[in-house]
């Protein structure tokens, strides 16, 4: 228990109110209780509560909609969580609509409330830094990841606080922060952690493609499908299963995804049973998905669906205080793989990393170090190791485009700068266009652009 808190119970039925309360009590958080939503928003008048759990369904007064509205117009930082047995898309959108932290359906396991309700006390009452020693000054390692970064630890504690939970979580943040070791990290530290964990990339195939990889197929499905083949859904049963690039879903598979999260059942391509199945979804994505929904490409149904419990990863140059516990870390990976070792980094080159701006962010920093160990004379990478970070292509900065070029040109010629500059590394220039590795690829069929036969051809398997 990292805090206590102050809870109230909003259910019609009193074994439900006394029950929860008295989990919550042995927990160490101090609980109140109440039979109707009008009483509950009185009791909110009248005291702070950290959280309220409310039931959706009351057959007297006001629904549990109706009071989550009328307590965040009273206290709109009280955090409010809906419970309900009549789970329904409907009723989950409209919750997180008005502000609802969290949704749980019955019958769920008192741990699952547990978990949220610390979530939610650890935010507003954090724990002070220790004696005679400022925030930012602790290092913590989490999960293969390090960091000093007050944001970046924030991430770790809320990894933490939902591992155990069922809840859907959607990663936001650019390519190259990570999101990938965070969702990792989220089924690694909870008791999923001995079932699969499935990765799949919704941007690296075609939607029917994609469709079939989901839910996999009967035999005879469609030409080409000889045998029964079962898809990630089937696999990561009883695990979790991370929808990296969820954004470049298309509106096909964001209808049946949907269908999954809200009924937990698919059924398999040229099927017609019905399977359960029982799986914590991770999404990520590296361009926000509010802005998606308001361009009218993502479902919003869908997004309230997965944006259950958001994770926002900071970009590298939001935490250039952790840039010599990377470099550090990276490093020794790197030369331990090629059987180097060095002393480290001079504090020069460290210095001059910090002025750069790390449009890949933590990937970008990875291949930068990695060339710069490959081209290292010394015991210790010096600032000029680094000299290709900073020495663009001819035309890189202040890019101009010619008047007479179309889109698709420009397009072509950023293109062919970028690799130049990276050295046809793929994940690099990728991390560098802020695009994915299978976009990239794409993009170059596309434009009909050559690599280099001069042995210049870095491409990364």
């Amino acid at each position: 228990m990292t805090a206590t808190g102050r809870v109230l119970i909003v259910d019609d039925e009193k074994v439900v109110r006394d029950s929860l309360a008295g989990w919550l009590r042995e927990d160490g958080h101090a609980c109140e209780t109440e039979p109707s939503g009008e009483l509950a928003v009185e009791a909110v008048g009248r005291a702070a509560f950290d959280l309220c759990v409310v039931d959706l369904k009351m057959p007297r007064g006001i629904d549990g909609i109706e009071t989550l509205r009328r307590i965040k117009e009273i206290r709109p930082d009280c955090a409010v969580v809906i419970v309900t047995a009549y789970a329904t898309v409907g009723s989950a959108v409209e919750a997180m609509k008005q502000g609802a932290e969290d949704y749980l359906v019955k019958p769920f396991e008192p741990q699952d409330l547990s978990i949220i309700v610390e979530r939610v006390v650890a935010l507003r009452h954090p724990r002070p830094p220790a004696r005679g020693r400022r925030a930012t000054d602790e290092v913590v390692r989490f999960h293969g990841m390090v960091s000093r970064n007050p944001a970046m630890r924030a991430v770790f504690e809320l990894v933490r606080n939902v591992a155990d939970l069922r809840s859907t979580v959607l990663i936001e943040g650019e390519s190259g922060t990570g999101k990938e070791l965070v969702a990792r990290a989220i089924h690694e530290g909870g008791r999923r952690q001995k079932a699969p964990y499935i990765q799949l990339s919704c941007a690296a195939l075609p939607e029917t493609l994609l469709e079939s990889e989901l839910f996999g197929y009967e035999r005879g499905a469609f030409t080409g499908a000889v045998a029964r083949k079962r898809g990630t859904f089937e696999m990561a049963n009883g695990g979790t299963l991370l929808l990296d690039e969820i954004g470049d879903v298309g509106p096909k598979v964001q209808t049946d995804l949907l269908r999954v999260l809200q009924e937990r059942r698919i059924v398999r391509l040229g099927g017609s049973e019905e399977i359960a199945v029982d799986v914590r979804f991770v999404a990520a994505t590296n361009r926000p998905l509010k802005a998606a929904v308001r361009a009218g490409r993502f479902r919003e149904d869908l997004f309230y669906r997965l944006n259950v419990i958001h994770l926002d990863m900071p970009p590298l140059r939001d935490r250039l205080e952790d840039l010599d516990l990377l470099v550090h870390d990276l490093l020794e990976r790197a030369a331990k793989d090629a059987g180097r070792t060095l002393k480290g980094v001079t504090p020069g080159a460290l210095e001059r990393l910090a002025t750069h701006a790390w449009p890949g962010n933590v990937r970008e920093l990875e291949n930068a170090v990695e060339r710069a160990l490959v081209g290292c004379q010394g015991d210790r990478i010096e600032a000029s190791d680094f000299d290709f970070v900073f020495r663009p292509e001819p035309g890189d900065s202040a890019f101009v485009a010619p008047s007479n070029l179309s889109l698709r040109e420009v397009e072509a010629q950023v293109l062919e700068s970028v690799l130049r500059r990276s050295a046809w590394n793929i994940t690099e220039a990728a991390a560098i266009l802020g695009i994915d590795r299978s976009t990239l690829y794409d993009k170059i069929r596309r434009h009909g652009i050559a690599r280099p036969s001069d042995g210049s051809d870095r491409e990364d398997p």
